[in-house]
């Protein structure tokens, strides 16, 4: 964000950008019989999160995130099942130091190439990691699922509980954190030349950005965020199995991000809610046939608002304003 010509790493968080996590407050008042639901549906923001960093910001197009997200879930259960560890901080830590390396490590090798190639890389990384989930029963628990997994309350105070009340407020406040982050990671000289990079990456190599280390902090940054959503969804659970490294998983997510608006930080939150409140509706209302509504919905997305749900958002505000003008025209003498 420009403030008197230069970017400021700290903007004012406008009135309007607390009504998420005042409804977030809300619901859990609310609507205490959805607290599961919940927990997962902020899992699965901070998922989205991580990934529009790259894919909105950056212009890191991925199919393969679901690696970040599967090894922070497995990090943080297989502490718990075959170490011992029920610390649910420590369990974190683990998993965003674990997705930290494997960012960094695969990131120096694929962010060399571009277009369908890094698409492909980054799904290979992907399907690596399952096939290697899926092998290693003795630690992960192959296609049965880890189980076994218990959490420590928070701070021996706050225990896990089947009402899923201390699930739903440890991943809102973790859901904050991390958002926190994020949008001052945006909103910084950082995340301008990211933006810049994704507009014209050899124009700012020409004028001397490196490239190529910014992205990769961007990358590396962006699978330690998917792997804290990751730790949240085995801690929430207390179980993990091989569906949260898969494709499915992956594309679940570009899915929400374009229902919600790619490369705007709140299409984060718009699309896992609509998705996942959708998903859970037709599947009660069309078990077999849900998956339709879903495809129907993305489709007209997809044809008729280019900028997701909050690019709705952006034409009828934009049309209320010039119809006000209008109006303030004909009223003026």
């Amino acid at each position: 964000m420009r403030h008197n010509g230069s970017y400021s790493a700290s903007p004012r968080i406008g009135l309007i950008e607390w009504l998420p996590w005042l409804l977030g407050v809300a619901a859990f008042f609310y609507l205490p019989e959805y607290l599961s639901l919940g927990a997962r549906i902020l899992v699965y923001i901070l998922y989205a999160l991580s990934v529009d960093l790259v894919v909105g910001y950056a212009g890191i197009v991925t199919l393969g995130h679901s690696a970040f997200f599967g090894l922070g879930a497995y990090a943080a259960g297989i502490l718990s099942a075959k170490v011992g560890v029920t610390d649910p901080m420590l369990q974190m830590l683990v998993a965003i130091a674990s997705c930290a390396l494997l960012g960094a490590a695969t990131g120096a090798l694929i962010l060399r190439t571009r277009g369908l190639t890094l698409l492909m890389l980054t799904l290979a990384i992907a399907a690596i990691l399952l096939e290697v989930a899926n092998k290693a029963t003795s630690i992960t628990g192959g296609a049965d699922g880890l189980s076994g997994i218990t959490v420590a309350p928070i701070f021996g105070l706050f225990r896990f509980d089947l009402f899923g009340k201390t699930a739903y407020w440890m991943c809102l406040v973790v859901l904050f954190i991390c958002w926190w982050i994020t949008r001052r990671i945006i909103y910084s000289p950082f995340g301008a030349s990211l933006v810049g990079i994704r507009e014209n990456h050899v124009r700012m190599a020409s004028i001397g950005s490196p490239v190529s280390m910014r992205l990769l902090t961007a990358y590396t940054l962006s699978a330690m965020l998917a792997g804290v959503a990751g730790a949240l969804l085995t801690q929430t659970n207390q179980f993990v199995g091989l569906n949260v490294l898969s494709f499915e998983s992956a594309g679940e997510l570009l899915v929400m991000l374009i229902l919600g608006g790619v490369g705007r930080i709140y299409g984060a939150f718009v699309g896992p809610i609509v998705y996942m409140i959708a998903q859970d509706q037709l599947a009660k209302q069309f078990p077999e046939y849900w998956s339709l509504g879903i495809g129907v919905l993305l489709v007209a997305i997809v044809l008729f608002a280019r900028g997701g749900l909050l690019g709705i958002v952006d034409l009828v505000v934009a049309h209320a304003k010039r119809g006000k003008s209008a109006f303030a025209g004909k009223e003026a003498p």
